[in-house]
């Protein structure tokens, strides 16, 4: 597709969990997504924005994935002969075990969800497993064999977790696997009939990954031809408890977790208020990463852009420097009440801090630039034709931006945020390779901001006030909106100077 930031674009991110679609099991997929498709290009969007679609550990967190190049099972749309091998008898059966009216209702039911579809989806295996052609048996051995750098590694993992009541926590599986070289040893003194088994189990789970990747290569086809783009979203950390880090622990530092600094704008947030976002996500040794040209960034970037015509890092900053935790995410409140000095005693002299180094000297910028920028170009080389994005907000340092702008990665723009000084920013001024939005996955609608702040106030209607009064400035209302009608008034308004401003991309979000 001709992304040239030369054609502006109008855009529109939805959480695929969010959709519903016709015959759909209760949470989107790719079928719900051909639909909004349609809609996308019926109405004139051009592009089309996701979350991460990485497969989810038991918290259901799309940033929290249990593997980088996994596709989420639940994103298949499966019905009879979807896949090839799901016989409608097979699926029937499945189904009437469920309540579908039910699982269709309110909040995505994601345990309930998960075992649906996992149970259609051994039986569409088994029937491949009896009944595949030579033809399409050798198709999956291919795919198998193209994706076998990260894919066995996967497989292998899923099996594991499935010994360990679906856990994924895998430094407290038993000792005998809790690495991937003493779980291969573990694997190889079993019986025969055990191996051949759990053999069996992992083409389970690469067959799953087969499926995935056609239906998602299909709908990355079917919207370039709806004239529509498909924008991922690569998170910058991966999980402590995944497969990556399973398979590969000597790229990653363990007893640190990333995060971001201190911020005040969090006010529901009392951590992040006092110290900061820890996320738990390992470190990355870039150290190591270089010495094999960084081979596993290369296949998340191949994974994402296999399946999407451009993509969006998310917290693009990590890569010149990440804010550091030296305790996990489940100590936070511990952490809570103590001052300074007290938290050092916990941790024995370790403090939050920038690794790999801060930002306070002109020397340790130009180091933080010079790494960042070797680190983001690897990206862009795997990348190729895809364009790609980076999520440049919060506290960001003064060469981050010209530094991504010279590389031709486009930033964002949120208007509200967008001043010089106490003025707002017209978009007219937006540099063109940009992209502009009044909120991101990270935050509330500007319905819910307006909710907030006029209908029903909260402890934050003062701060979502400011906000919204900023975006009123941007939009040419006087900031003062409180008398206006959100519907017919402020919200076409707003819209209407979104699209308006110079930036590549301007999307809209739907929650």
């Amino acid at each position: 597709m001709d992304l040239s930031p030369e054609k502006k674009i109008a855009g529109v991110l939805v959480p695929l969990f969010a959709l519903r679609g016709a015959g759909d099991l209760g949470i989107g997929d790719v079928g719900a997504l051909r639909e909004f498709i349609d809609w996308a290009a019926t109405i004139g969007f051009k592009l089309v924005q996701l979350l991460p679609t990485n497969e989810i550990g038991n918290d259901n967190s799309p940033y929290n994935a249990i593997s980088a190049m996994a596709i989420e099972p639940t994103t298949l749309h499966l019905a009879p002969n979807s896949p090839p091998d799901l016989t409608r008898e097979d699926f029937d059966a499945s189904v009437a075990r469920a309540d579908i009216h039910s699982l269709r209702l309110g909040e995505v039911k994601y345990r309930q969800i998960k075992k649906l579809k996992r149970c259609i989806l051994e039986k569409a295996f088994a029937n491949f497993s009896a009944h595949a052609s030579e033809e399409r048996q050798l198709e999956f051995r291919m795919f198998c064999d193209q994706e076998a750098a990260w894919l066995r590694n996967y497989a292998f993992f899923r099996v594991l977790m499935e010994e360990n009541d679906d856990s994924a926590a895998w430094n407290r599986w038993p000792a005998q696997y809790q690495s991937i070289e003493r779980a291969r040893t573990w694997l190889c003194a079993l019986s025969q009939d055990r191996q051949t088994a759990l053999v069996a189990r992992q083409n389970f789970f690469c067959y799953v990954q087969w499926i995935a990747h056609q239906q998602w290569r299909a709908i990355k086809s079917y919207a370039a031809e709806r004239g529509v783009a498909l924008m991922g979203d690569i998170p910058f950390g991966v999980s402590y408890y995944s497969a990556d880090v399973f398979a590969r622990p000597d790229e990653f530092v363990l007893d640190w977790c990333g995060g971001a600094p201190p911020e005040p704008y969090f006010k529901e947030d009392v951590f992040t208020q006092k110290w900061g976002q820890n996320w738990g996500i390992p470190l990355y040794r870039w150290d190591r990463m270089r010495k094999n040209n960084f081979e596993w960034w290369r296949e998340r970037v191949r994974a994402v852009r296999q399946i999407f015509h451009l993509f969006r890092i998310d917290h693009v900053l990590g890569f010149y420097r990440i804010y550091a935790f030296p305790w996990r995410p489940r100590k936070n409140k511990q952490f809570l009440p103590l001052d300074w000095n007290q938290m050092l005693e916990r941790t024995n002299g370790d403090s939050p801090h920038f690794v790999p180094r801060d930002d306070e000297t002109p020397e340790n910028r130009e180091a933080n630039k010079r790494e960042g920028e070797e680190y983001l170009r690897a990206i862009l080389d795997e990348a190729g034709a895809s364009r790609v994005v980076g999520e440049d907000l919060g506290m960001v340092p003064d060469y981050v931006r010209p530094n991504l702008r010279s590389l031709g990665i486009a930033g964002f723009k949120i208007p509200q945020w967008e001043v010089r000084g106490e003025q707002v920013t017209p978009g007219s001024e937006y540099e063109r390779v940009s992209i502009a939005t009044y909120t991101t996955h990270d935050h509330k609608p500007i319905r819910a901001l307006w909710e907030e702040a006029f209908e029903h106030p909260t402890a934050t209607a003062e701060q979502s006030r400011f906000d919204l009064a900023k975006i009123a400035v941007f939009a040419g209302f006087d900031p003062r909106i409180d008398q206006i009608d959100f519907e017919k008034d402020f919200y076409p308004a707003i819209m209407e100077a979104l699209f308006k401003c110079e930036s590549w991309i301007a999307v809209v979000m739907i929650t």
